[in-house]
């Protein structure tokens, strides 16, 4: 039998294996640590860096229009018959010219085994290849920027997911605090109508009045929970996983102007940049049609071998090596308007990305009033709150002692009780609003994560 010693070792072994939150308590995480998973764990993230890789690869393709092309060929031909050659017309001709009048004579083989090996260096290309090198360059850019963009969307919501956890928490506080407060206020009612100094109407209103507070602490416990839920969900974690947080809930007055916060979103914003590079890349384009104007010039290099028999190493009719070079230069002089439509085509994206880019100035200038606004209002609303929660509980700390010194009612606790507990709520929402529009405004500034 195993003795109680290895029992208990089995058990602990066990519950570490199988239930490891209930023998270490899980660490807090911080906000910086959230957002280093959620960048790791990121889909959209993964796919934007995908892009990158793809517009890197797309930038070296272009590269190797510079460079010289090579390609290489083997061919076998098999004739139906060997290639001879005939002598007419020799019959008047002097001897011994005239005997050969009629004769065949072999030429040929009918096994050809040919190789040859082609080298072509584009000269010029009317700018072509420059053209298109170029668009592919910025498309590059353009695509690491989207991934920095993609970077700051995730920061965001995880800032967002946050803050929400830290505000839901600060309201589940001070409902715990209200049903604390509202049982102990029970409990004195309780007693005074024990000895007959209230009704019982009194007793009643502060069981239900408890009753209501339970049931809002309950609300704000399922809050913490949903906000918990979403920062998982944000992080791409299980969504049961334990979460805890640490709390930097806290108030850090802005100041930058609006006006400082514009100008660092035109130097930062990541979204005008692409936008620019957009309108550049058109441009290359239009540059990259306008190529076809022009004639393309080339030299070509070749090395061929023949032979009768697979190692191409000659016959006895034919050399078995040769090689030629050549310069080539090929226009497409008339194609019914092609390149020109084309190259109309281009201009009408090239015009439309430049008004894209005025359109996206405009609509990142109303975001970041809209975000600074609502941040300058999170911080009024701040301040109002903390002057309310100093009213607030000095005005339930006189309530609750003129009650128990039988010159007020229970009512009136009760509503300065609730009047505290809606103070501090509000200061919590306030506050959560305040730091989840600073980082909005940081979005829209293109500076919340670098």
């Amino acid at each position: 039998m195993i003795s109680r010693k290895w029992r208990t070792v089995v058990l602990i072994l066990f519950t570490i294996v199988f239930y490891p939150h209930l023998v270490s308590a899980e660490t807090p995480l911080t906000l910086e640590a959230s957002i280093d998973t959620a960048l790791k764990n990121s889909i959209v993230l993964n796919i934007a860096r995908e892009g990158s890789k793809s517009a890197e690869a797309q930038r070296r393709e272009a590269i190797t229009g510079f460079l010289p092309k090579f390609n290489t060929s083997y061919s076998y031909t098999r004739l139906n018959e060997v290639p001879f050659s005939r002598f007419t017309g020799l019959s008047s001709a002097p001897p011994p010219l005239n005997l050969l009048d009629g004769k065949e004579i072999i030429a040929g083989t009918a096994d050809n085994y040919n190789w040859s090996i082609e080298a072509r260096q584009p000269l010029f290309a009317g700018g072509g290849i420059l053209a298109n090198y170029q668009v592919s360059r910025i498309g590059e850019d353009a695509a690491h920027l989207e991934e920095t963009a993609k970077t700051q969307d995730v920061v965001q919501e995880v800032k967002i997911a946050y803050f929400n956890i830290l505000r839901a928490q600060r309201i589940q506080d001070a409902a715990r605090q209200s049903v604390e407060m509202l049982n102990a206020h029970r409990d004195v009612a309780e007693n005074y109508f024990k000895v007959g100094m209230i009704p019982k109407n009194d007793l009643l209103h502060a069981e239900v009045e408890l009753a209501n507070g339970r049931q809002a602490f309950v609300r704000a416990q399922n809050l913490v929970e949903l906000a918990k839920s979403r920062f998982n969900t944000v992080l791409k974690r299980d969504i049961f996983s334990p979460v805890e947080v640490v709390d930097i809930l806290n108030y850090q007055p802005l100041k930058q102007s609006f006006e400082e916060c514009l100008n660092v979103a035109r130097q930062a914003r990541p979204e005008l940049k692409i936008s620019s590079l957009k309108a550049q890349q058109a441009g290359k384009l239009v540059r990259a049609a306008q190529s076809e104007y022009f004639p393309a010039l080339s030299l070509v290099g070749n090395y061929a071998r023949f032979g009768d028999e697979p190692s191409v190493s000659g016959s006895d009719y034919k050399d078995m090596e040769s090689w030629y070079v050549m310069a080539v230069a090929s226009w497409n002089f008339w194609e019914w308007g092609k390149t020109k439509f084309r190259v109309d085509a281009s201009k009408a994206r090239e015009n439309q990305a430049i008004e894209a880019s005025k359109e996206l100035n405009d609509q990142i200038t109303l975001e970041i009033k809209n975000a600074y606004l609502m941040l300058q209002e999170a911080e009024s609303q701040i301040a109002v709150s903390q002057k309310l929660i100093e009213q607030a509980e000095e005005n339930f700390r006189i309530s609750e002692e003129r009650y128990k010194e039988r010159v007020s009612t229970s009512t009136e606790v009760l509503d300065a009780q609730t009047l505290l507990t809606r103070a501090k709520s509000e200061y919590a929402n306030a506050l959560g609003d305040y730091n989840i529009n600073y980082a909005r405004l940081q979005r829209a500034m293109g500076i919340i994560w670098q």
